[in-house]
């Protein structure tokens, strides 16, 4: 895009043109990125990620090889992603639920289930 040949401008340069334009930008640490099409998905691990703020316009960047999935394929490590569709409890939730009221993790999921993922009523319901 900018320079010619042999790499292109150098990252401190690029940042000095862009701040010129009136834009910011990020680096976000992100350590995985999932774009969902209806043939399947684009996963993303270690990607790099860069957020352009430009006339009040948000752009996101992502550099980094794919790894194509199966619409609704496991990960390699056998957790279903919760996106928050499928009404699933996040793991996280589960233990944090669990932690705080010395519940198993099943009757800290059951509690999460109930109260429509919201912690503070799990944890009410299980105290």
């Amino acid at each position: 895009m900018f320079g010619g040949g042999g790499g292109g401008l150098n990252p401190r340069k690029m940042k000095q043109m862009m701040e010129q334009m009136g834009i910011d930008f990020e680096e976000l640490e992100a350590n995985e990125v999932i774009i969902r099409t209806d043939d399947g998905d684009l996963v993303f691990d270690d990607a790099e990620v860069t957020r352009m703020d430009a006339q009040g316009q948000q752009t996101y960047q992502v550099v980094g090889e794919p790894e194509t999935r199966e619409a609704g394929a496991l990960p390699e490590d056998g957790n279903e992603a919760d996106d928050g569709d499928d009404g699933g409890v996040p793991d996280e939730d589960v233990e944090i639920v669990a932690q705080r009221t010395g519940a198993s993790e099943a009757a800290a999921r059951e509690a999460l289930e109930e109260n429509n993922g919201d912690l503070a009523a799990a944890v009410d319901s299980l105290e």
